[in-house]
């Protein structure tokens, strides 16, 4: 488990939001998340995320379907048991093809659903820090990491300047980690965050 110190910021709007990851961004700092109520078009640009792979990731997983059901059929109808049904070919394709088609579907769609649940570490048990108690519920968060290079005080006048109305610093695991909710970590928040 890795505990860091973030400085997190309040913010009652999007139109000051916005502006203000543009302003943390180019100050430098390392910005860890922002969690919005609701999707805020343009944020991830603006946040520096890169585009989602996840329609390669899909396309991958749909030739896989493809591939394992034509090579299913082929070596069952040729190899495994050939039969000779009224002279047709052992390697009917018109026939395979709903077949064919069912399992892209399925692979694509089972794939593309568990490499969701990876990349937003959507599991099971899975645990994460909640920054603020409305951070989804009608408030806008930003998380803000603290490095070796930045300065907390420097990073919450930053924030309050740029229009959060409430900053606090909080240590905290970075990750994801397997716990519950209705049980405190003691070990996670037992050292105060300036240590």
């Amino acid at each position: 488990m890795a505990v860091k110190n973030f400085v997190v910021g309040l913010f009652d709007d999007e139109a000051v939001l916005f502006p203000a990851v543009k302003k943390v961004r180019t100050a430098g700092y390392k910005l860890h998340d922002v969690y919005t109520p609701f999707p805020v078009h343009g944020l991830d640009h603006a946040m520096g995320l890169r585009e989602t792979s996840l329609h390669t990731a899909g396309f991958i997983y749909g030739i896989t379907g493809t591939t394992t059901a034509l090579t299913f059929m082929s070596w069952v109808f040729n190899v495994d048991w050939p039969l000779n049904i009224g002279g047709k070919p052992h390697f009917p394709l018109p026939a395979f093809i709903p077949i064919t088609f069912e399992l892209t579907v399925l692979f694509a769609a089972v794939g593309m659903v568990m490499t969701f649940c990876y990349l937003c570490q959507l599991m099971p048990g899975v645990k994460k820090h909640i920054f603020h108690p409305r951070q989804t519920d009608d408030k806008f968060v930003m998380v803000i990491e603290l490095t070796e290079k930045s300065n907390a005080e420097e990073i919450k006048r930053f924030l309050n300047e740029a229009g959060a109305h409430d900053v606090n610093e909080q240590r905290a695991e970075a990750g994801w980690w397997y716990g519950r909710y209705d049980k405190n970590d003691e070990d996670v928040y037992a050292s105060p965050a300036n240590a």
